[in-house]
């Protein structure tokens, strides 16, 4: 397969991104760049999703398994209308989220640091 991106958790394929860890055990969640609204960039720290490595507290977002999180500082938000948002935290999220944006067509924003 000929992936536009790939990590250990996030690949973006030409028609969709694959978030591995996002089910409970191990399970991949498939997003189609068609259901992606919006691409949200937030800064994470302590409180702000850095220290959350899966699942969530408000049940607003919620972040996929990555033991790596609490070295990184930026996560993207999909929105995809849903009630439960992916927060999800590749290795080079510049990189992600100028694939998705390309490929869904959406704008990729800069936002306020959430609670996930």
């Amino acid at each position: 397969m000929n992936d536009l991106y790939r990590d250990q958790w996030i690949t973006c394929t030409a028609d969709a991104v694959l978030i591995k860890g996002y089910y409970f055990p191990w399970g991949t969640k498939r997003v189609p760049y068609g259901a992606i609204r919006e691409v949200r960039r937030v800064p994470i720290g302590t409180v702000t999703g850095r220290g959350r490595i899966w699942g969530s507290t408000t049940l607003r977002y919620w972040a996929s398994l990555d033991p790596g999180r609490p070295a990184k500082k930026t996560a993207l938000i999909l929105d995809t209308g849903s009630r439960i948002l992916p927060f999800i935290t590749p290795d080079d999220p510049a990189r992600v989220a100028a694939v998705i944006g390309e490929h869904a067509g959406v704008a990729v924003v800069d936002g306020e640091p959430v609670i996930a």
